[in-house]
């Protein structure tokens, strides 16, 4: 994959950690985004630092935070439901794994879990719920796993093409892939903007379409086989866009805007996220 001929889209602040200015560069090619400048590899792990951001944490300390764990419990039961689906029983792999509630909550269900996260913070609180880590995902064999998952972690990997091999790389033949990310086509991003909070930035990279995700795969080999809505996270991403634009949380605007997005897909299909179903061909 090549990023040439990018065009210059917005320009974003990291509103939760650094408070620094950042351009989003549109590539036509992919239908994607893509953040400027990347920061170094030394640099990436400081804009993760900070007691905000709560997927590296179980915290309930606020409103906010017991909101976003109690729709946390219900997605987790959502994403095993779609993972059964797909597949029996067998191994999973979840990477970017957190603090270890869907992998728990999987290996209650049956499966035979392990994870990857950077973190030491959140792996030490996976740990401690009896969840197995590995190292680094090229301590693992090839062809090892029957599911991989990335839960919104996709767009924060510094090398795009590196990870895609190396999904492909541990994917048993029949196994499949279970990608959520973030969509800027969806009604909640054109309406927030600079301010729309799944942009993320600079700990975001990358910012996809459907029609990137599916070439992103293909050119690896693999196909993209569904595409399927995470109808919160419009809520959710409008309730922190509303306290980056207009300074606090407004619940009732917020939901507003949540519920006009999901209206707005039904027809048009571009959720505030998707999950995205990739196999081997």
């Amino acid at each position: 994959m090549s990023f040439k001929n990018n065009i210059f889209f917005n320009k974003v602040k990291d509103f939760s950690v650094s408070k620094e200015i950042f351009d989003l560069h549109y590539n036509p090619e992919y239908d994607m985004l893509i953040t400027f400048p990347k920061p170094t590899l030394e640099k990436l792990p400081s804009y993760y630092e900070s007691e905000d951001y709560i997927s590296h944490t179980d915290g309930k300390r606020s409103f906010f935070e017991k909101i976003y764990q109690l729709v946390k419990s219900y997605a987790l039961k959502n994403k095993l439901k779609i993972i059964n689906s797909y597949s029996s029983k067998g191994s999973l792999l979840d990477i970017g794994a957190g603090t270890g509630e869907f992998l728990l909550a999987a290996k209650k269900d049956g499966w035979q879990v392990n994870g990857i996260d950077p973190s030491e913070k959140a792996k030490k609180i996976a740990e401690s719920k009896g969840i197995e880590f590995s190292n680094s995902l090229e301590s693992l064999p090839d062809h090892s796993f029957d599911i991989i998952t990335m839960w919104h972690v996709l767009e924060h990997v510094p090398d795009l093409n590196k990870q895609i091999l190396e999904l492909k790389r541990l994917l048993k033949a029949n196994g499949t892939i279970f990608i959520a990310v973030p969509n800027f086509k969806s009604f909640d991003a054109k309406y927030y903007q600079e301010y729309w909070a799944a942009f993320d930035v600079p700990r975001h990279l990358w910012h996809f379409s459907k029609k990137s995700i599916k070439l992103l795969f293909q050119e690896k080999d693999m196909k993209l086989v569904d595409v399927l809505p995470m109808k919160f996270d419009s809520y959710y991403v409008s309730l922190l866009s509303e306290k980056y634009k207009n300074g606090s949380m407004n619940f009732v605007k917020a939901f507003w805007v949540g519920f006009k997005s999901n209206q707005f897909a039904k027809s048009k299909k571009e959720y505030s996220s998707h999950i995205y179903v990739v196999k081997n061909m």
